[in-house]
C-alpha cells in the first residue's frame, strides 16, 4: 500500500517507521525538508510525565495577570487577537471542571505510552544513543506550589509515572549550579531528555530513507475526497497514494478543512536562546514552576527556553521575550554564559483547545488520517502516534481509546 505522510518533522518521520514496519511504501512529502519546523528547536524533553492540559481553572485565574505582562510566560500580539478568539473561547470551555477531568484522563493515556513507544523506536533504528535518561526536575520557589506538586504527584501515579518530592538540600546535591533560592523539587526519575532535537529528527528521516522510505519537497494545499486521495500543490502537483496521513503540525488546519473537518488548530509560538558547546552546567532538564521556562542540557549546548505567545504563523518574533527568559534564568543558575553569545530561535507550537492532538481518521474520508496538534508534546508523542496510526491503517484496535483526539470532538 503506498502512503503519504505529509509533514517531515519528528512526528511526520515516527509516522513513517511505523508505516515502514508494516511493509507500506512510504512516500514523505514537505514544503521545507526534514525538521525544518518545531522538530528543529524544541526543548528536548520526553515530558510524558506532564498530564494536566494548559487550560485548566487554576491556569484560566492566571490568564489576566500574565495577559497584563506583554513579555510574561502568556502574550497575545493585539492585531491578532481577533483571529485568535475563536480559540479562546474553546479554550474557555476546556477549562471547565468536567472538560479539564477528560482531558487529563485523554493526555495521560497518552503519556504513559509515549516513552515505551519511543524507546522501543530508537533501538529499531539505532538512534538510542539520542536519548539520555537521568531524569528531570521541576523545581519551586513557592511553597504553596511544591505542597500542591505533591497532590498533583497522585494524579501522576495513575498513569504510573513516578515522581519523587525532595528538599532544597536534596536538590543542592542533584543541581550544583541551582541557586539557593528553592523550597524544593519534583523530580521525575524515569524522565528522558535527547542529544539535540534536531540531530534526532534527522538520524530518523535518514534511517527511514535507508529503509526505503522516499522524499519529496513540496507543498501540500488541498487533498482530494476521492477512495484513493489525491495530494495536490501549486502548479499542477499532484500525488495519488492509496492513504494519506496529515502530519504537518501548525500547517495542518487547511488540509484538515479540505476534508471537511474544521479543526481549532492555532500557533503558539516558542522562545529560547542556546549555548553552541556549553554543556556541564546542569545534568539534566530543569522545569521552573511558575516562571515560564526550563533549561535542557543538550549535547550541543545548554538550551532556555518557554512563553506562549500567540500571534499567528507570519508576525516576526520577539526576541526581547527570549531575553526575559535568559534574565529570570540568570536569576536562578550561576555561570550563564553572556546572553550575547547565544544563538536565538522561535518555532510554531501546533496547539489545540484542550492540549490533546488531532489523531484518527478525518471525518469524511477513512482513507486519509490526522496526527497533529501535539502542542509542547510533538517529540514526546510522536513515536506513540506512529504506533497508532499504523494500527489503524492495519486495521488494529489501537492500545488506547481514540475519542478524546478525534477532529470532531469541537
Amino acid at each position: 500500500m503506498k502512503i503519504a505522510v505529509v509533514g517531515a518533522g519528528i512526528v511526520g518521520v515516527a509516522i513513517a517507521h511505523a508505516l515502514l514496519d508494516d511493509g507500506h511504501e512510504v512516500l514523505i512529502l514537505d514544503r521545507e525538508g526534514p525538521a525544518f519546523g518545531p522538530s528543529r528547536g524544541n526543548a528536548g524533553w520526553m515530558a510524558h510525565t506532564d498530564i494536566l492540559p494548559i487550560a485548566s481553572p487554576k491556569n484560566l485565574r492566571n490568564v489576566p495577570k500574565f495577559l497584563l505582562d506583554p513579555l510574561g510566560p502568556l502574550a497575545i500580539r493585539p492585531a491578532y487577537f481577533p483571529k485568535l478568539l475563536p480559540w479562546l473561547i474553546r479554550f474557555l470551555f476546556a477549562a471547565r471542571p468536567d472538560a479539564f477531568e477528560r482531558s487529563v484522563q485523554g493526555l495521560g493515556a497518552l503519556q504513559q505510552r509515549a516513552l515505551p513507544a519511543w524507546l522501543k523506536l530508537a533501538e529499531a533504528t539505532g538512534v538510542s544513543n539520542h536519548i539520555h535518561r537521568k531524569g528531570g526536575l521541576y523545581v519551586f520557589t513557592d511553597r504553596g506550589a511544591f505542597t500542591e506538586a505533591g497532590e498533583i504527584a497522585k494524579r501522576q501515579a495513575e498513569f504510573a509515572i513516578t515522581v519523587d518530592m525532595i528538599g532544597r538540600e536534596e536538590l543542592r546535591q542533584f543541581e550544583p549550579a541551582l541557586k539557593d533560592r528553592f523550597v524544593g523539587a519534583a523530580f521525575h526519575p524515569d524522565t528522558a531528555h535527547i542529544s539535540d532535537p534536531l540531530q534526532l529528527t534527522l538520524a530518523l528521516f535518514e534511517a527511514a530513507l535507508a529503509r526505503g522510505a522516499t522524499f519529496e519537497k513540496a507543498e501540500v494545499s488541498t487533498i482530494s475526497m476521492g477512495e484513493r486521495p489525491a495530494l495536490i500543490g501549486p502548479n499542477g502537483w499532484q500525488r495519488v497514494v492509496d492513504r494519506a496521513v496529515i502530519a504537518a503540525g501548525a500547517w495542518s488546519k487547511p488540509l484538515a478543512a479540505a476534508m471537511g473537518d474544521k479543526v481549532p488548530l492555532d500557533t503558539e509560538r516558542g522562545y529560547n536562546v542556546s549555548f553552541p558547546g556549553r554543556t556541564g552546567l546542569t545534568m539534566r532538564p530543569i522545569g521552573f514552576e511558575g516562571h515560564g521556562f526550563v533549561v535542557t542540557p543538550l549535547e550541543s549546548g545548554l538550551r532556555i527556553g518557554g512563553a506562549v505567545e500567540f500571534g499567528g504563523l507570519e508576525a516576526p518574533p520577539n526576541h526581547a521575550r527570549t531575553r526575559v527568559l535568559y534574565d529570570k534564568a540568570s536569576g536562578f543558575i550561576d555561570g550563564l554564559p553572556q546572553f550575547e553569545s547565544g544563538t536565538l530561535w522561535m518555532g510554531f507550537r501546533p496547539s489545540l483547545p484542550d492540549s490533546l492532538p488531532v489523531i484518527g481518521p478525518s471525518s469524511r474520508n477513512r482513507n486519509v488520517y490526522y496526527a497533529f496538534g501535539h502542542g509542547h508534546y510533538g517529540m514526546t508523542q510522536s513515536a506513540v502516534t506512529g504506533a497508532i496510526i499504523a494500527d489503524l491503517v492495519a486495521g488494529r484496535a489501537p492500545p488506547l481509546a481514540l475519542d478524546p483526539f478525534s477532529p470532531t470532538r469541537f
